[in-house]
Order: structure tokens, then C-alpha cells, then sequence
């Protein structure tokens, strides 16, 4: 097993099924044996002449490395495990329009695992209805609910949290803050007790996904004083509880988002990571060691059980996964959408406008493989851009997007978004009544949020349209399951992913430790295995 100070181990053709604790395993099946029992210490040995793997060093046997039990509860933190209430560091992360809903969440949470709801871009009525069935389904069990900022629309932002607050869902995944706001401080603020010993109780736990520096130190923080006393005077949290904010940060974890799909500053999870923790830890050290500590996660990128294992390497609490969620059992999008996701390579991923930040020019990260939407997307903002206003378009243009993008009439479209803007941002309509360019930027808006719509429902007809949001992740999940059980999507449950991507990581932590210590892993033990399908 290694080109070092020990002996190279040489392959055996013998095997046994359930070989005795004590045996030598030289051949590499058997030394893959003893390394995947996670759960027992294995010893790498010299004896009878010859060096192996085994459980327990046989009598008279000299131990050249041994690596200690490696289950995967033991990566990241045991801390989060207690403050989450979770058997893994694990954490599926919200996605938008209920795709992460409620099949979703409470497989995950059933397997001691958390994972939040995708709130974000749905009505009041659906947020209500699931935040109710989790509440029944799960009672004391762990799950989240994500609370996406909403700067162009506050209020739906106090919709979110007082629905959380009325089914006292206990944590909330935090998304997109550029600033804090009155609504995410009063969620942290009303949960906050005295305990019996004097402390202070969180009982809202907030998770805040950060992507900069700045972001995450706000949330590393305690609550804005300016924003604490606000609250207070206008009564929505008590002077006790006001008092109890400046002892706690607000947030109990920060998730770092890497290269991720969906919105994404596509910043390297190497060089991210270590950056934030070491802001995490500067803030630590200014506020003193009264003040909890804040969990670490790490997000974006994470497909695989190497990702895994090298984001706990990088000083991860936790780990986040995103995309390959997407393309779970449980997941709430179409089965069309999951097959589609069952086929993209590594490299299938493009950037296109965003919906929600389309006159900024933001873009977000979406699957390109098997449909049309980024390129016609960005035909949108080309326009968009050139031109002042609907009627500015040339007639070719014009006749393009509504044959081949929008396949109706610019005056159509612009009815049924006006009728939406009347019910929801009667603001947003008074403007574009009054300015072309932000009337032409509301109707590209209507397709580029019509989209992702049509992917969740699997809508045939608008295949070539559909927007699916998705990083390489999935890419690296697809190549990793190839030739597995877990190749085709029917068996992609949520939480059997989430367990080969610990076991995994766990794995390859393992023989990352036997390497340091100079042992040479053979190539077939080299690697976690999945179950093979079976044959017929």
C-alpha cells in the first residue's frame, strides 16, 4: 500500500464474505472492505511476511498506520448536530417556487436531516397551506423555511415570517440579503429567552446564506441597534427581548454559497470559505466570548462525496447541496425536468437574465443542455438594452419574439402582465404606464418568469423554454452515480442521496488520513462505491 516505508501490498486472488475481525486483507476487495466499515477503527499491518488491512491487529502483528472509526457523524461540527436537532451535518437548501417543498423536506427531516422549504415566489395561500403540513407531518422534527429578501417588495417579505411565526416553524434559511431588514430581526428577535441558568435562548434559529464578506459579517453580528429599537417602539417585539438581542448574533450559522445554481457570484469555494472564516473569526474576537458561536457551512459545487469531504478539509460545520435536490424523487418539479437533469454533464450549465433583477442585468445559473431559454433570454436583454420601448422594435424583432419566444402579441403579453401588475405592484404599473422602457422590461419579464413555471409543471408544449436553475453540481453527481443505483432518477431519493454523499465523504476523509501517514491506497479501494443496479 505504499511506495514509502511500507510494504507495496501485493493483490490475493482468496476472499472471504465475512472475513474475521482479525484477518489481513492484502488484495484490494478485501482492504476496500475493511476501509468502508466506517463505523470500526482499521490498522494498517506487517505480519506472516506480508502487509494488509485489517479490523483488529492480529497477535504478534506489527501496526504500520492505523486510521480511528469515521462515521459520518463525525465530520463538521458535533455542535450544529445539537443546535439543529440532526444526525448529519447536512442541509438540503431551499429552492424557489416550492420546488423544494413539502415531499421534500419531510423525507429529509425523517432521516434526521435539514432541509428548508422554497418559499420564495409563491403565494401567501400555497406558503400557508405547506408551512401547515409540515407543522402536522413533523411536529418537533428539524426543517426550515427560506425567507428570500425582497427589497422591491417588503411586504412579502412580513407575509413569510408572520406565516413562520403563526406555525412556529423554529429556523429559517435566509436568502439574497444585501442588508438586514425589520421583518428577519423580528423573527430572530421573538424567539429570544431567558433560560434557567440566566442565558440567553434562541429560539428562532436563523441560517443566513452569504456569498461577500459584508453580508456575512452583518450576520455574524448582533442585531442593528437602530432596527432593535424600531421594533420596539412600534411594539412588534418586546423591551426584554430587545434588551436579550445585543447578547446574540443573528444568526446561529452562515452558509457560504460558492458556484452555485440560481443566483450565484460564481466565486471558488476554496478561496470563499476561508476568507468568511477568518471575518468569522475577527468578529468573534471584537464581540467577546460571551457571544455564541456562529456554525459555518459550505455551499455551491457540492455533488459529489469528494466535494463533500474537501468542503469539512476547508473547516465546514456543514455542508448545503442544492442542485442535485432538484433532480430528487421527492423534489416538485416535472419529471421531464428531472430526466433532462439525469443527463447534463459537468460543463451543461450557462448564465442567463435573471427575472427578478432583469433591468440590472443580473444573471443566474441555468441548466443549457436540452433547452433554448438562454439564448432567448438573452435576446431579451439585447433588446432590452438597445431600445427604448416596444414600439421602438424593428419589425423583424418584433416578429421573432412573438413567433418564436413569446408565441403571442407584445399587446397580449403586456395585458395580462398589466392585470398582474394592477393586482400586485399597482406602483410597478403606474410607472410603466408612464415609461416605455420599463413597460418593455415588465412584459420580458412575464417570459422569464413564466419559464421556470413551465419547467416545474413540465408544461411539453414550452419545452424548448424551459428554465431550470442548476450548477455544475449536478454534472458531477450524474458522473459519479454513472453505472449505479443511483443512475436513474426513479431512485434518486433525497435522503439515500444525502447518505452516500456522507458515507462517502466520510470514506475519502479516511483514506485521505491513511495517505498522510504515507500509505498508498490501492486504485480499487481508492474510491466510495454505490450499489450497482442489479442485472434484468
Amino acid at each position: 500500500m505504499s511506495d514509502g516505508p511500507y510494504d507495496r501490498m501485493t493483490a490475493v486472488p482468496a476472499r472471504t464474505a465475512t472475513p474475521a475481525a482479525t484477518a489481513v486483507h492484502s488484495d484490494p476487495e478485501g482492504v476496500y472492505r475493511v476501509l468502508s466499515l466506517l463505523e470500526t477503527p482499521c490498522h494498517l499491518v506487517r505480519s506472516g511476511g506480508r502487509a494488509g488491512m485489517c479490523h483488529v491487529p492480529p497477535q504478534g502483528a506489527e501496526v504500520l498506520a492505523t486510521a480511528g472509526a469515521m462515521p459520518p457523524e463525525r465530520l463538521g461540527s458535533s455542535d450544529f448536530l445539537r443546535r439543529h436537532g440532526v444526525r448529519l451535518p447536512y442541509m438540503a437548501g431551499a429552492m424557489a417556487g416550492g420546488i423544494a417543498g413539502t415531499r421534500l423536506v419531510a423525507a429529509l427531516s425523517r432521516a434526521g436531516l435539514l432541509a428548508a422549504f422554497g418559499a420564495a415566489g409563491l403565494p401567501e395561500a400555497r406558503i400557508d397551506a405547506a408551512l401547515g403540513e409540515l407543522a402536522r407531518q413533523l411536529g418537533d422534527r428539524p426543517y426550515a423555511c427560506n425567507l428570500i429578501h425582497s427589497p422591491a417588495a417588503p411586504h412579502l417579505e412580513r407575509i413569510v415570517v408572520d406565516l413562520c411565526l403563526r406555525h412556529r416553524v423554529r429556523c429559517v434559511e435566509a436568502s439574497a440579503f444585501v442588508r438586514l431588514t425589520p421583518e428577519l430581526v423580528r423573527y430572530r428577535l421573538t424567539g429570544l429567552r431567558r433560560d434557567r441558568a440566566g442565558g440567553v435562548r434562541a429560539e428562532h434559529v436563523v441560517i443566513g446564506k452569504v456569498s461577500r464578506e459584508e453580508t456575512a459579517e452583518m450576520f455574524l453580528r448582533p442585531a442593528p441597534e437602530a432596527l432593535v429599537r424600531m421594533l420596539r417602539d412600534q411594539g412588534r417585539v418586546t423591551a426584554e427581548q430587545a434588551g436579550l438581542a445585543r447578547a446574540v448574533p443573528m444568526a446561529d450559522a452562515v452558509t457560504v454559497e460558492a458556484d452555485s445554481g440560481g443566483h450565484t457570484d460564481r466565486r471558488p469555494l476554496t478561496v470563499l470559505l476561508p476568507a468568511l472564516a477568518r471575518v468569522r473569526s475577527r468578529v468573534a474576537r471584537q464581540c467577546g466570548d460571551g457571544m455564541p458561536p456562529v456554525h459555518m457551512g459550505a455551499a455551491g459545487g457540492i455533488g459529489t462525496p469528494h466535494a463533500v469531504a474537501a468542503a469539512f478539509a476547508l473547516g465546514a460545520d456543514y455542508v448545503v447541496t442544492g442542485s442535485v435536490n432538484q433532480a430528487a424523487v421527492e423534489a416538485d418539479t416535472s419529471e421531464a425536468v428531472k430526466r433532462l437533469l439525469a443527463q447534463a454533464g459537468i460543463a451543461d450549465y450557462v448564465m442567463a437574465p435573471a427575472a427578478d433583477m432583469f433591468e440590472q442585468g443580473v444573471q443566474v445559473q441555468v441548466l443549457g443542455r436540452g433547452t433554448m431559454f438562454p439564448a432567448r433570454a438573452g435576446l431579451l436583454y439585447r433588446l432590452y438594452h438597445e431600445h427604448g420601448g416596444l414600439d421602438e422594435l424593428p419589425d423583424t424583432e418584433r416578429q421573432r419574439l412573438e413567433k418564436r419566444v413569446l408565441r403571442r402579441s407584445l399587446d397580449r403579453t403586456w395585458q395580462d402582465t398589466a392585470a398582474y401588475l394592477k393586482e400586485h405592484h399597482p406602483d410597478w404599473l403606474a410607472r410603466a404606464e408612464r415609461d416605455p422602457k420599463h413597460r418593455m422590461a415588465m412584459v420580458f419579464r412575464w417570459y422569464l418568469g413564466m419559464t421556470s413555471r413551465w419547467a416545474v409543471t413540465g408544461a411539453p408544449d414550452r419545452a424548448g423554454d424551459w428554465q431550470v436553475w442548476c450548477g455544475p453540481a449536478m454534472g458531477a453527481f450524474n458522473a459519479w452515480t454513472s453505472g449505479t443505483a443511483l443512475a436513474a432518477p426513479a431512485r434518486r431519493e433525497a435522503a439515500v442521496m444525502a447518505e452516500h454523499l456522507m458515507r462517502g465523504a466520510a470514506y475519502q476523509t479516511r483514506t485521505g488520513h491513511l495517505r498522510a501517514t504515507g500509505v498508498r491506497i490501492p486504485t480499487a479501494g481508492a474510491e466510495y462505491r454505490l450499489p450497482v443496479e442489479p442485472a434484468g
